[in-house]
């Protein structure tokens, strides 16, 4: 299979992160809500705490307009609660004014003294039916204005859609050199040029590996339009177990007693159900065979329930240790994981999986923050 330019060719280690559930999406049962796991600030942290005591480098703090919590006030309430897990934040292009979130992330960053990276998202607001090219368009100026004020000391900026004569940053500087790293998923051209040109690690989605190289290296000759080059994660659910078979026990039990049009109510609720990225997942489903299969150990149950991520790996310890290195192969140097129930999942996986894998953070590889922990030595059973 073909390896795509990476920004990290001599890293050998992954960053490996879990999910909080900020956004209503915590179930024992796929699609059955459950009023111990609803989103709260008091649940989701716990998620949080569980992921850093079991030796995960990140968390993506996902963002809703619906339903949940807001990610930059959770964020900000997790700062003093942790003391080594970075935070991945999702931001809305556009919800607030790129001023004030340059100002919010520059005090983030340094309420978490360089904990912080930020995952970059260019969908609709409430109401709102905007063309793509327009979305893509705001969301590059937003990350290019970010970027003015995290390293200059006025904006001048003349865009499309914002403009700004000598505006003073004073004190937006972030803790980090030059900002948190800028992670981006996106499907679509416009979404392509905007992670070549201005993004750190390309995010995507479960789909069979020989679309994850196409998207790899679709993204890669973004990048190398404007002289760059990336490294790419994959969001995806997990469910190890000691043996596959009760792995998929487990899956069929998690979707045992979902309702289908609920299911569907779920997934239509999301302002990206109408995606490209979200249409691919669909396909998947559809290309599955009867299990939910689309390759061995990919399970394309998930996304009966949920818009965006909708397949998980399924396996024993072995299964998807393997799996994972088969991504690391193909040059994935970032893994976003999550299951259900999450805090117990991330105990599953942190207790079987994560010894065994050699772990860094991407923004101490990068150099934005002095590294605090060398990266974690394969079978130490070091999980900080």
């Amino acid at each position: 299979m073909t390896i795509v330019p990476i920004t990290s060719p001599d890293l050998d280690a992954v960053e490996v992160s879990w999910f909080s559930a900020l956004c209503s999406d915590d179930y024992r049962f796929l699609g059955v809500p459950d009023g111990d796991l609803r989103s709260s600030f008091a649940h989701c942290s716990a998620i949080v705490r569980e992921a850093e005591s079991q030796g995960f480098r990140n968390i993506l703090c996902p963002s809703s307009f619906q339903v949940g919590q807001d990610v930059l006030t959770f964020v900000a309430g997790c700062a003093p609660l942790t003391e080594r897990i970075n935070f991945l934040a999702a931001v809305r292009c556009g919800e607030l004014h790129p001023l004030m979130l340059g100002r919010t992330i520059a005090t983030l960053d340094h309420m978490l003294e360089g904990r912080l990276t930020v995952n970059i998202i260019s969908s609709d607001f409430p109401g709102e039916t905007a063309d793509s090219a327009f979305r893509y368009q705001r969301s590059r100026e937003v990350v290019e204005i970010l970027k003015q004020g995290w390293i200059r000391d006025r904006i001048d900026y003349h865009g499309e859609v914002y403009d700004f004569t000598d505006m003073p940053t004073d004190p937006v500087r972030p803790y980090q050199t030059g900002g948190p790293l800028l992670y981006f998923g996106g499907y679509s051209p416009a979404a392509l040029d905007l992670c070549g040109q201005h993004c750190d690690v390309y995010l995507m989605w479960p789909e069979p590996k020989e679309q994850i190289a196409e998207r790899m290296k679709a993204a890669a000759q973004a990048a190398e339009n404007y002289d760059r080059t990336l490294d790419f994660g994959l969001r995806v659910h997990v469910i190890v177990r000691d043996t596959e078979t009760e792995a998929r026990e487990y899956a069929e039990h998690l979707v045992s007693q979902l309702d289908d049009e609920y299911g569907k109510l779920i997934r239509d609720r999301a302002h990206d159900s109408i995606s490209l990225g979200v249409s691919h997942q669909s396909r998947a489903r559809e290309l599955a065979d009867q299990f939910g299969y689309i390759e061995p150990h990919l399970w394309t149950g998930i996304g009966r329930a949920r818009s965006g991520c909708g397949a998980a790996l399924v396996g024993s310890t072995d299964q998807v240790m393997s799996e994972l290195e088969a991504y690391r192969k193909m040059g994935i140097r970032a893994f976003i994981l999550s299951g259900y129930p999450h805090q117990d999942e991330c105990r599953a996986f942190g207790s079987r999986v994560l010894p065994q894998m050699k772990t860094c953070s991407l923004p101490e590889a990068y150099g934005r923050v002095p590294a605090t922990t060398p990266p974690t030595p394969l079978g130490t059973g070091d999980r900080h």
